[in-house]
């Protein structure tokens, strides 16, 4: 009997000093910084600083050039006819994110090129190495997704 207490006395103390961890993890703005792979697998977007807000751009892409291979895959589906022209390959698609605290960025817009849509987005460091990106229609938070990013390692 006293065997089983001493086992539901240690895992109540562990389980106490692992939510004590949990919620002592402290982030730090500049955690975002970096190289990080979308959900997908096919592209990197890095994030940097820009004064005091974060952006991000397309760095890498699994393919980069058009189906045809007549030239480098373009912005086509932009509603600005403008941007149509531009290559994804070194596109801002993240802008404009300001850090909240607590691991949070928010403020900022989400520019998805598959669709030619933008979103007020919202990230979240996970941890290290994961971030949650989510995209929402602005105005309608709960009307998103939100995905799982990883860092790359490769820089």
């Amino acid at each position: 009997m006293s065997q089983l207490r001493s086992m539901k006395y240690f895992l109540f103390c562990f389980t106490l000093s692992l939510g004590f961890q949990l919620s002592a993890q402290t982030f730090d703005a500049d955690m975002l910084l970096g190289t990080w792979i979308p959900k997908k697998g096919d592209s990197r977007v890095k994030i940097e600083k820009i004064g005091s807000k974060y952006f991000g751009k397309v760095t890498w892409l699994e393919n980069p050039n058009e189906k045809d291979n007549s030239g480098p895959d373009l912005d086509d589906k932009n509603p600005d006819k403008t941007m149509r022209t531009v290559p994804i390959l070194g596109l801002r698609v993240l802008k404009d994110f300001s850090y909240e605290g607590e691991g949070v960025f928010k403020g900022g817009n989400a520019y998805d090129p598959n669709n030619g849509k933008t979103y007020c987005g919202k990230i979240t460091i996970l941890d290290a190495d994961h971030i949650d990106m989510r995209g929402s229609i602005c105005g309608f938070g709960i009307l998103g997704r939100t995905e799982t990013w990883t860092r790359y390692e490769g820089d």
